[in-house]
């Protein structure tokens, strides 16, 4: 028999081949395969740092204040962005961003003055020199130098008006005259008639206030370059162009600022006219056409000076060709104005042919009443002070109590006549006003390909 310190152990070997054998059972002679290592963790790709665009010194910007301001050196005045601005074909600031400036000095204006000696009017007339400092986009206000604006005139707006039939003289004058009511009844039914009664009533005065009128614009130039804020946006072509009619070519709407100054002064037909493309052009498919800074090149067709009389100047210009940006390719194109925005005090008015002339408001009818006006003084059957006081209209409201005051109907008539005669002068043996238009005016051009390619992207 054995003894109990030899089945001790027996027992304890059983034990342990009972627990092993489900696992001994379960392995097999085959080698496993190896498990491939977990590839490592791909790092993160660093975001690209967003591009920075920059305004080139140079850059013209029209900026357009929108309301009124003293005349006044020192005064902070602010004004919107009349057009965007962009930069390799992306929209990097967009029109109405507001822009900050300072009345820098005030200019004589003496051709306004001498005008307004001879109606009575002794105010010291200047023209405001502005330079604006600080570009305000939204959370990222930006100092800028730029050169002083010196030339603000209101921002004028043409447009062809298309094709019209052809009138005859008394055709013309009649839609002239109805034009001109139109305007009459417009200064009491337009918004701000207060304003422009009392500018009347200032101007009866010998001595008046000055203001920069609002819609006053100046056009100036980045004097160093402008680092915009990082932007990411994409380029965003214009809305496609309207299919053109069966047999039409197609059109183009391109904007562009002229290099140089163009005048009906000094301009003759044949010479050179250039303009510098500042947004970029796309096509109906949404294809880019006319890159930015392609440069439009013309000639003027025709140009007429200001000669006496009140003839006014004429003045046209095409452009036959677009150079891009670099100088290696050229498309002949068929473009004529379409659209401007001028620097000139004057009313301008543009026909369907693309020809700019200033408005003649010569009237007959003004020197007439006011020459019947200055013979009610002489009328020996009325109430003296009140035939003078309607009499003497010359020298505004100084004349009309001078008039009243010297107890003269001889000498308030006299006051009658010299205003008819300045009145007459002024509308018929003056000589008219020229066209000007200064460099960096905005131009519209309506331009039709002709048997070129469209440039795609890239090239």
């Amino acid at each position: 028999m054995l003894s109990i310190k030899a089945i001790v152990p027996v027992a304890m070997l059983g034990a342990v081949y009972i627990i092993l054998l489900p696992g001994m059972q379960a392995q097999t002679l085959q080698t496993r395969p190896v498990q491939p290592a977990a590839p490592p963790a791909p790092e993160l790709a660093k975001p690209a740092a967003p591009a920075k665009p920059e305004l080139a010194a140079g850059t013209s910007l029209q900026v357009e204040i929108i309301r009124n301001y003293p005349m006044k050196a020192g005064e902070a005045i602010e004004g919107r962005l009349v057009y965007p601005l962009y930069v390799d074909g992306r929209l990097a600031v967009p029109a109405n961003t507001p822009v900050r400036g300072t009345v820098t000095q005030l200019n004589p204006d003496r051709k306004t003055r001498l005008h307004a000696r001879l109606d009575g009017d002794f105010t010291p007339f200047h023209i405001a020199g502005v330079r604006f400092d600080r570009l305000e986009l939204p959370g990222h206000p930006l100092a800028l130098e730029s050169t002083g604006a010196t030339t603000g005139a209101p921002v004028l707006r043409l447009t062809a008006p298309g094709a019209s039939p052809k009138k005859s003289l008394i055709s013309k004058q009649w839609a002239l005259a109805k034009t001109r009511a139109h305007e009459r009844i417009q200064f009491f039914t337009a918004p701000g008639f207060g304003d422009r009664a009392l500018q009347i009533l200032y101007h009866q005065l010998p001595y008046h206030p000055e203001r920069i009128p609002a819609h006053t614009a100046w056009t100036f130039e980045l004097a160093k370059t402008l680092e915009l804020p990082p932007t990411e946006a994409a380029a965003v072509p214009d809305p496609p162009a309207p299919a053109p009619a069966p047999g039409q070519p197609e059109t183009w709407s391109v904007h562009a600022l002229l290099t140089a100054e163009v005048t009906s002064a000094t301009a003759r037909p044949g010479d050179p006219v250039q303009a510098l493309v500042v947004e970029p052009v796309y096509d109906k498919n949404h294809e880019l056409v006319v890159p930015q800074g392609s440069t439009l090149i013309g000639h003027v067709t025709t140009s007429k000076s200001a000669r006496s009389l009140g003839r006014n100047g004429k003045l046209r210009f095409t452009f036959q060709q677009i150079r891009f940006p670099e100088g290696t390719m050229q498309k002949p194109v068929e473009g004529s104005l379409a659209g401007a925005t001028g620097q000139s005090p004057h009313d301008l008015s543009m026909d369907a042919e693309g020809t700019v002339t200033p408005k003649n408001k010569s009237s007959v009818i003004a020197p007439l009443l006011l020459t019947m006006l200055a013979g009610r003084a002489l009328d020996e059957d009325g109430n003296f002070t009140g035939q003078a006081a309607v009499a003497s209209n010359g020298f505004g409201l100084v004349g009309r109590v001078v008039g009243v005051a010297a107890g003269s109907r001889e000498f308030a008539a006299g006051l009658g006549y010299y205003a008819a005669a300045l009145s007459t002068y002024e509308n018929f043996l003056t000589p008219g006003h020229d066209v000007d238009f200064p460099k960096n005016t905005r131009i519209e051009i309506e331009t039709t390909p002709l048997r070129a390619p469209v440039l795609k992207p890239g090239e």
